[in-house]
């Protein structure tokens, strides 16, 4: 995926530089054309020659800099782009984007640049934290900025936490999932579904799960981004619709049911992320229930079970699921897989960190039928994404 792609490296000033030089050298092994901008701050922990030497292409650090043919630099910079990566990430590189400010060579490209920014913050485990940052941080998600990392662990300055640069392979991960795709979903329709259900107790309260939808929308994007034609049925949840994503909203697990029967004739591939409620109340009150001196008793009945009921009518699909699991992980999928005639179960402990409800990062095993398991190592959601979408083609290439 790397092969003729553009990506540019924005460095900035922390101990995690000499990181950011290695991924460089990964970077051009795998094919890219990197090109890299240094902050002057950068430069007093790492020489410009060092990155000029292992991208093959000079360095840029100066916005006023003069050049030989005219070209805006900050625009030429951003338009030849795929991908602009800015590694380490410092809190002040954070907070100038997140504050709109441009003035210096890298926060002038990333303002100006329309491909996608992939932010990988290294500093002090305490900076971290700062209420600041954290804000700024959010700013930025919200505004579609794409993260990795941080790692937890021992820091150079010698304290313990969130703050490390995230392991180069997981950089590098987050970096193919985002370069332009090859298409190879092209021509396939895919139903997924996200987020949780709600199931009405009476006018103000609701039985519902953790699930954030971040998965099942990962999913959908990275789907779409790589050519499919993709549905995404969606409970409640507070996420950014993907783009080219056709979109439906429900909010009870009936509703759920409903419209996934009605698209699933017309679909190649059935992905059911979302969390839906195994139960709803009897009876929903048409008023606010009082509190009283007694306990109250909701008696429930039982959901319809859409997985289990889309494997029994399954036909040409591909059917995948995904079980959320606190204990006996591989035996509760395997008799998943056994009992709902599924092709691939996405499974994982939401007990180990990294890993549960509303994480940006997901710790999974990839669960076949006759008892396989393919663990896989914590990655950011749209990775994995990719990755079960990779699953996926395979099977169907087998026939499955």
């Amino acid at each position: 995926m790397l092969a003729g792609k553009n990506i540019t490296l924005g460095i900035t000033g922390g101990i995690a530089v000499y990181k950011a030089a290695q991924l460089t050298s990964n970077l051009k092994a795998g094919g890219a054309d990197v090109r890299v901008i240094m902050t002057r701050s950068a430069s007093a922990f790492v020489s410009p020659l060092t990155f000029q030497t292992l991208s093959g292409n000079r360095v840029y650090s100066e916005l006023f800099e003069p050049v030989m043919e005219w070209k805006v630099q900050h625009i030429e910079l951003a338009a030849i782009s795929d991908l602009l990566v800015v590694v380490p990430a410092t809190a002040n590189i954070l907070g100038k984007v997140a504050g709109g400010i441009a003035d210096d060579l890298l926060s002038t490209v990333i303002m100006a640049t329309t491909c996608p920014v992939l932010f990988c913050p290294a500093m002090n485990v305490h900076m971290y934290q700062n209420p600041v940052v954290q804000r700024n941080l959010t700013v930025l998600k919200d505004l579609g900025y794409h993260f990795a990392g941080p790692g937890k662990g021992r820091l150079a300055c010698g304290a313990e936490g969130p703050g490390r640069l995230a392991e180069l392979d997981v950089i590098m991960e987050k970096i193919q999932a985002l370069l332009p795709s090859k298409g190879d979903l092209r021509g396939l329709s895919i139903l997924v579904t996200a987020g949780p259900t709600r199931e009405p107790i009476d006018p103000v309260r609701y039985l519902t799960n953790r699930s954030s939808g971040k998965m099942g929308y990962a999913l959908a994007g990275a789907a779409a981004k790589r050519g499919a034609s993709v549905i995404l049925i969606s409970g409640p949840t507070n996420l950014q619709v993907p783009h080219g994503v056709e979109m439906r909203y429900v909010e009870t697990a009936a509703e759920m049911f409903n419209e996934v029967m009605e698209y699933f004739p017309r679909v190649d591939i059935v992905i059911k992320a979302a969390a839906v409620a195994d139960y709803k109340p009897r009876e929903v009150s048409g008023q606010k229930i009082k509190k009283t001196g007694a306990n109250l008793v909701i008696e429930c009945d039982k959901n319809p079970d859409i997985l289990a009921e889309l494997g029994r009518r399954k036909a040409h699909q591909t059917l995948v699921g995904f079980a959320a699991e606190t204990s006996n992980l591989e035996d509760n999928a395997h008799q998943k897989v056994r009992n709902k005639n599924l092709d691939l179960l996405v499974a994982n402990d939401v007990t180990l960190p990294g890993a549960g409800f509303e994480a940006d990062t997901n710790i999974v095993k990839l669960v076949y039928p006759g008892q396989y398991v393919l663990p896989l190592p914590i990655m950011d959601k749209t990775a994995l994404a990719h990755r079960i979408l990779d699953e996926v083609l395979k099977l169907r290439s087998n026939g499955q």
